[in-house]
């Protein structure tokens, strides 16, 4: 078989949080088929990375008063114990905010522009005239158009269901400042997917039976015949895609449009290519050459959700920009818990991969569970404990494993641990799981791992039949029989070493404990041609897997315990955390005097504050208290500041400091801010203690 070359990558998890079980099985998936490949002998790089850009990032970043570098460097910071913990091979795992995907996305959208398949329209959307900022739809919150819900999203009712436009809202408001939004005009940048050498090419692409699932293909089908438009209409074909994102914006700049960045659909998938430039250059390879390889082979591991982005926007961006598109797209479905019940956290169904692993729970007992349920289909997946639990204990432990722990004592005592010679009935064993290697390679091909696992599964039984035949318990009881206890020993540690390899994909880290039990090298899939000799000296036996215990699941999905929340106080909010003295010590609280006070253009909630905090200087503070104050009220008044907060720069500034106000927890029931107001006597300057 000649060596295939192999570009192989996981969806690009949004760097907003930590990895979820659904990435967890993602990995795991993708991860199996990659060392079944390199088990073949086939060169493989596997490479992942952040999805870094975009507005919900900018805003959380906000919130954690970070910077978006920052923000995202934290979350990639806390990808390794996931990745180890699992034993997921990638070879590099980058971000999307990079050198490398800047330089990648903007040549792309040169080359698209060049193809004529870029356009400029100018757009009506919702404006926050206090964030200065075009607002996402699901930033945008008001009155259900049809059954009247409050607080909805701006893009479809999670009561009804209704989908509509922003602008059918009811009362719309900015779910970022809680200001009413204004309709702005703004030039957008389009990849013109109706174009129709766009749907041409993906409609062959996707309906030729390589490249996607035929149920993918089947649901991809329906966006050449009909889509749904965001105010419940249909129109007929393609619809063109919308690139472009105002500033303020965390993304990659669009090449000669200042103030307009790519959505960040645009530059993730443009990830995968950077993560490996990136990885080829840390190598001293050339990119371009590696690409230009016409044996190589580009395959994504994806799940459902964004199938329309991998198997439309993708493919398309790469053909009419003149690159490789990629061999297949593999789809997979969501992971549920319990007989189809969504995963929740506060209901204790919810598994935390990491909570996992603290358990002490043996990674692969969940890459054994995952690889045993996929089938290499779109289709969901469910986590079922005493299944789970099942499966574990039943297939590895007393299947697998058990075969070896009957026969290893055996061998180290009787025979130094040297194997013998199996004898006709075990060479007729060992033959028969020889023989599967192809089918069950077959399997893991086609990344249906359920079948290969139950395939590996029926020979374990088969070897187990064998040893309840030949019960080698009993030989080493009888006198003379101590060759046909070496032979029928011998058959069950060839069988084990077989059924290793075979599962090696699955179980890396167990099979390396093998490895070293039988004293051989690394398995490849070319060993199951082959038995280890007569004369050759294993180990002494170890156990190598512990059974999943019914205590074990009950602690995993045992549901966080409920916050403890004090009575709210007539002021709507309830205590916070308790602080010690040295947490109170840390804010410098002080005196001071407001000398000068002004609206701020083109804000309705801040005034602007001049105020002495006997420095010798004045300081500069923005304040939300418009709505209760005059400028003209305040000017000369007392009050207290927060003194060594961070200056934090604003649209409309740098504020030095925080003024401290008093208002209601619910804000919208009891409206109305109170500065604080020292008694007379007070100067400026002093601290409060």
């Amino acid at each position: 078989m000649s060596q295939r070359r192999l570009f192989v990558t996981t969806a690009l998890p949004y760097a907003n949080g930590h990895f979820h079980i659904g990435h967890i099985m993602e990995y795991i998936q993708a991860d199996t088929w990659v060392r079944f490949q390199r088990m073949m002998g086939h060169r493989v790089d596997f490479v992942g990375a952040d999805d870094a850009h975009g507005a919900p990032i900018m805003i959380a970043a906000e919130k954690a008063g970070k910077t978006p570098e920052q923000f995202v460097a934290d979350i990639a910071a806390g990808r390794k114990p996931y990745l180890d913990g699992f034993h997921i091979s990638h070879d590099n795992w980058h971000s999307t905010h990079s050198p490398e995907n800047t330089e990648l996305a903007q040549a792309i959208y040169r080359d698209l522009r060049a193809a004529g398949l870029i356009e400029t329209r100018t757009i009506e959307q919702f404006f926050d005239p206090e964030k200065g900022m075009f607002l996402p739809d699901r930033y945008i919150k008001g009155e259900c158009p049809k059954c009247h819900a409050k607080d909805q999203y701006g893009d479809n009712c999670e009561v009804c269901g209704t989908v509509y436009a922003p602008t059918d809202l009811i009362e719309p408001y900015s779910a970022l400042s809680g200001a009413k939004p204004v309709l702005k005009n703004s030039e957008h940048f389009f990849f013109k997917l109706s174009d129709p050498r766009c749907v041409e090419f993906l409609q062959g692409w996707t309906q030729d039976g390589v490249h996607v699932q035929p149920e993918v293909a089947n649901k991809v089908k329906e966006w050449f015949t009909v889509r749904t438009n965001p105010d419940g209409s249909t129109s007929e074909g393609l619809g063109d895609w919308d690139i472009s994102r105002d500033a303020p914006y965390f993304g990659i700049e669009i090449p000669d449009a200042p103030g307009k960045y790519f959505y960040v659909w645009l530059d993730a998938p443009i990830g995968y290519l950077a993560s490996l430039k990136n990885l080829l250059e840390k190598r001293g390879e050339s990119y371009e050459a590696y690409m230009a390889d016409p044996a190589l082979e580009q395959f994504h591991f994806i799940g459902k959700d964004i199938v329309t982005f991998h198997t439309l926007f993708w493919p398309a961006m790469l053909k009419f920009s003149g690159r490789k598109t990629p061999d297949k797209i593999c789809v997979h479905g969501f992971l549920t818990v319990n007989n189809g019940e969504k995963m929740s956290k506060s209901r204790g169904t919810g598994l935390d991969p990491l909570k996992y692993l603290r358990l002490g729970m043996n990674a692969e007992w969940l890459r054994y569970y995952i690889a045993a349920k996929l089938n290499g289909k779109n289709e969901d997946i469910d986590f079922n404990p005493e299944d789970f639990m099942a499966r574990v204990n039943a297939d590895l432990i007393g299947k697998f494993i058990n075969i070896a722990s009957r026969a290893a004592g055996f061998i180290s005592k009787r025979f130094a641990g040297q194997l013998g010679m199996p004898g006709s009935e075990g060479q007729a064993l060992l033959a028969t799981l020889q023989q599967q290697a192809t089918p069950i390679a077959d399997a893991f091909d086609k990344r249906d791992t359920a079948r290969a696992v139950r395939e590996i599964m029926l020979l374990a039984d088969r070897v187990n039949e064998y040893v309840n035949e030949y019960k080698p318990w009993e030989l080493a009881k009888q006198e003379g029989a101590e060759a046909r206890l070496q032979d029928v020993c011998t058959t069950c540690i060839q069988a084990f070493r077989l059924l290793a390899l075979y599962l090696k994909p699955v179980l890396p880290a167990l099979a390396q404990q093998v490895e070293t039990f039988l004293n051989t090298t690394s398995l490849q899939w070319t060993d199951a041609s082959q038995w280890l000799p007569a004369g050759h000296t294993i180990g002494t036996y170890q156990h190598l897997m512990q059974r999943v215990t019914p205590e074990q699941l009950d602690a995993l999905f045992e549901p966080p315990a409920p916050p403890v929340v004090e009575k709210p106080l007539p002021g709507g909010e309830a205590i916070a955390d308790t602080i010690t003295i040295d947490d109170f010590a840390k804010i410098d609280l002080r005196i001071a005097q407001i000398v000068q006070c002004e609206a701020v253009e083109g804000s309705t909630k801040l005034l602007r504050l001049t105020l002495d905090v006997g420095e010798g200087r004045t300081r500069n503070v923005f304040s939300g208290i418009a709505s209760m104050y005059k400028p003209e009220d305040l000017v000369g008044k007392l009050t207290v500041m927060v003194a060594n907060l961070a200056p934090r720069k604003m649209k409309f500034g740098v504020s030095e400091g925080m003024v401290l106000a008093a208002s209601h927890g619910d804000e919208k029931t009891h409206p109305g801010i109170h500065v604080l107001n020292p008694w007379p006597g007070a100067t400026p300057g002093m601290r409060v203690r």
